[in-house]
């Protein structure tokens, strides 16, 4: 049970920290190319949160109890595109707070149109729902309120969520409060998509869908940078020096001790690991006693190692000694960036038929990962860090793939309607989600089994 929790335990830890950072990636950049983002949670979505909403840019920033992970609302990533946007935007605006119900009658359409309308204003964070403690409304509900209404904006109509606002201005408005702004309703409209994921150029929809995932590639790789240089690299320095003597063996019999320097087997010399292993192995191999010759404190001397007549041994008992390296930063760096192009192409290989197999045969799920995780951690700090910036570094090559929902996926759509010059139907956009799930679920099992097999059966 101990062993259980302790896997729950780091492995939530650790994807949940992955995919948050992952997530910080999108916002970070959403935010610097002034796209409105409403919230920023360590968790999934849940009505229960803990949370605090920033002044500066309205960002709700908080953690949920669903710690399996992140996520950020980036405006203007859902909701469709509607010709009657812009007057039910400007129907919200010159009343302050409105009826979704009046909203469909001074448009002619049925409800269920009117509340589409306004469900994509309030994802564009242009309006907001009002939730009336009259009806007994409140924010956790599952379904929308009867009414909307206006955020608060200054004299130049921003909102919390844009940079640069300033309420103190004359001509500001609260929230709730008419807001004549003076445009047409569908310049009023271009605005407020202008703030938007969808009202922003190509390349700036593919920066904000790239850096999560590499975010996470940067982050593997400082780790794993700074994990080399700190804790250096391990390596046989080429001597015939002993590292151990194992408890019980034959070369314990002999006397032999950690640090004793040998320089012949049976009268042949021998100056390397290497060159011992070699001499040594014929004498293993036929169970005959053999001299070696050591240097112990500057001292040589002698010792028979006496191995039973005539049967085959397989090992001494002793193992060479290691020596640590600690590569410079321009060194350090290089190896991570061999690692890097390893894991990409071996992640890139995934959507290759002939190799998919191969790939998810030593792939693990999210209860493999979790086993290892807690693994390393029981090793020590730095066996943790690298199994998570192994995580890290898979999570962002995986997300890259141009397979929805993953953030390559949504590229691949981006570039679908670069090309056609005008965007993806709902339609075609949900087909091609459904075959990239379909293949997501076939991964995950595969995985879950392979590891069930490993973790738990074998």
């Amino acid at each position: 049970m101990l062993s259980v929790a302790s896997a729950v335990f780091w492995g939530v830890l650790v994807l949940s920290l992955l995919v948050f950072v992952h997530e910080g990636g999108h916002y970070l950049v959403a935010r610097a190319l002034r796209v409105r983002a409403t919230e920023f949670f360590l968790g999934l979505p849940c009505r229960w949160r803990l949370s605090r909403k920033s002044r500066s840019v309205g960002t709700e920033f908080g953690v949920t109890p669903l710690l399996l992970g992140g996520y950020t609302r980036i405006c203007g990533m859902e909701g469709s595109d509607d010709d009657l946007l812009a007057p039910a935007l400007q129907i919200v605006m010159e009343r302050g707070r409105v009826r979704a119900a009046d909203v469909a009658r001074e448009l002619d359409v049925d409800e269920g149109r009117a509340y589409e309308l306004l469900a994509t204003l309030t994802d564009w964070a242009s309006i907001r729902p009002y939730y009336d403690p009259e009806l007994g409304e409140t924010p956790g509900q599952r379904d929308y309120p009867a009414s909307f209404e206006t955020l608060a904006r200054d004299a130049n109509h921003l909102t919390e969520y844009d940079r640069g606002h300033d309420f103190t201005l004359p001509g500001s408005t609260a929230a709730g409060s008419p807001h004549p702004t003076g445009l047409a309703p569908d310049d009023l409209l271009a605005l407020e998509r202008s703030h938007t994921y969808q009202g922003v150029g190509f390349l700036r929809r593919c920066a904000m869908l790239v850096a999560g995932p590499l975010v996470n590639v940067v982050l593997a790789f400082v780790i794993v940078t700074c994990a080399l240089m700190a804790r250096g690299v391990d390596y046989y320095p080429g001597t015939s020096v002993i590292g151990s003597v194992e408890a019980g063996s034959y070369a314990e019999a002999a006397g032999l001790e950690a640090g004793d320097e040998v320089t012949a087997v049976a009268g042949a010399p021998v100056g390397t690991w290497e060159e011992l292993s070699s001499a040594m192995r014929p004498y293993l191999d036929a169970g005959e006693d053999f001299e070696l010759a050591y240097v112990r404190d500057g001292a040589e001397s002698t010792t028979l190692v006496d191995l039973p007549d005539g049967q085959a041994c397989e090992l001494l008992g002793v193992t060479a000694s290691v020596a640590t390296y600690h590569p410079s930063l321009p060194e350090a760096a290089q190896a991570t960036l061999a690692y890097t192009g390893q894991v990409a192409s071996y992640v890139a290989q995934l959507i290759q038929p002939q190799h998919t197999m191969e790939v998810l045969d030593q792939s693990s799920s999210v209860v493999g990962i979790a086993v290892m995780t807690s693994e390393a951690a029981s090793s020590g700090a730095y066996e943790l860090a690298l199994v998570a910036a192994a995580v890290s570094m898979s999570l962002g090559f995986m997300n890259l793939l141009p397979i929805p929902p993953f953030d390559g996926g949504k590229i691949l759509i981006e570039l679908i309607q670069l090309v056609i010059r005008r965007p993806l139907s709902l339609r075609a956009q949900s087909a091609l989600s459904y075959l990239g799930l379909a293949f997501i679920v076939f991964v995950f099992v595969v995985v879950l089994r392979n590891d069930i097999v490993r973790f738990v059966i074998g």
